[in-house]
């Protein structure tokens, strides 16, 4: 067992880790110096974890043994609720696991009246409350790339978010932040003008949104440019592609439905800030929540499994807008 100064998660302070452990200068980002015990373990390609590295079809769920926690780690854990009809459209088994809820607004799912209920059980079981704005697209469940003009996106986004917001008011209830949807998610990630359009329409509303966002992506950087906070987000049920994207959900292997897997994977998120990738590659991702789709099968119960792993592993699950 040896010491050593790592960066841990804490939103407060910055540290300069590159100085300590030669990393790059974006593992400073959000994290503070402080003295924690830590054993190495096997490096990958250059990659060298400070906890056991993680091997789900062996040990699935929580570490064990060797990593020991001298700061407390908070996750978010969030979830596309209220997009559908049915017994499961409000997502309330979902809420007894989450801790942010993101609702839709009625343009690629959702009506009105599930949009109050979705809300009323968020507010039941303690769950804050997000706009789910997408493109108005319910035929393709908005996730059909639409070229828009960059007004036009403004314009709807604001929309969707205002109707959330207001109806969440008429419940008692105060938005915390703002997660685009499906194709206007990933198209803005890459694209600068509808990125732009999204921090705007979420700035015109109500600077004080939490706005969720894919890590260095061109949603990141348009927020932080209006002074909006920006909630970097992971999923551990989607596959990633070497530069930190989604793989497309056309291709084979996009989403994980192992649950053993998928908890392994938030935990070693939560933990580690990192993810492997399609190719084998690490990804270094410093997340504050982590996202469990709804539509998934048995969503519900993955939810409460990942909720339960990452207990388990000592890390605080909470609502991003809490710290």
């Amino acid at each position: 067992m040896s010491i050593a100064l790592i960066g841990r998660r804490h939103r407060s302070d910055y540290g300069r880790c590159r100085d300590l452990l030669g990393e790059p200068d974006r593992w400073a980002g959000g994290y503070r110096i402080e003295a924690v015990p830590f054993c190495l373990y096997g490096a990958k390609e250059g990659v060298v974890s400070l906890v056991p590295p993680i091997y789900p079809e062996k040990t699935p769920g929580p570490f064990s043994g060797a990593y020991n926690h001298s700061a407390v780690v908070r996750i978010d854990l969030n979830a596309d609720v209220g997009e559908s009809v049915g017994a499961m459209s409000t997502g309330a088994r979902l809420m007894k696991s989450i801790t942010s809820a993101n609702i839709a607004a009625g343009c690629h799912g959702g009506d009105p009246s599930l949009l109050r209920q979705t809300i009323q059980f968020a507010k039941a079981h303690g769950v804050a409350v997000g706009a789910h704005p997408g493109f108005p697209d319910p035929d393709g469940f908005g996730r059909r790339d639409l070229h828009v003009t960059p007004q036009e996106a403004e314009d709807f986004i604001l929309y969707q978010v205002a109707a959330v917001a207001g109806v969440a008011a008429a419940e008692g209830v105060r938005l915390q932040h703002v997660k685009a949807h499906g194709a206007l998610y990933n198209m803005a990630a890459r694209d600068r003008a509808l990125a732009g359009a999204l921090a705007r329409a979420v700035a015109a509303f109500d600077r004080s949104l939490i706005l969720f966002a894919l890590p260095n992506s061109e949603v990141v950087k348009a927020g932080r440019a209006l002074g909006l906070r920006v909630a970097a987000e992971a999923f551990a049920d989607r596959a990633y592609e070497p530069d930190g994207t989604l793989v497309s959900r056309l291709k084979t292997g996009a989403v994980i439905h192992d649950a053993d897997v998928v908890t392994a994977r938030a935990v070693r998120l939560a933990t580690v800030g990192s993810v492997e990738a399609i190719d084998g590659s690490v990804l270094r991702i410093d997340a504050e929540t982590l996202c469990v789709h709804s539509d998934t099968p048995g969503a519900d119960a993955l939810a409460s499994k990942i909720r339960i792993g990452l207990e388990a592993s000592g890390i605080i699950v909470e609502a991003v807008g809490s710290a």
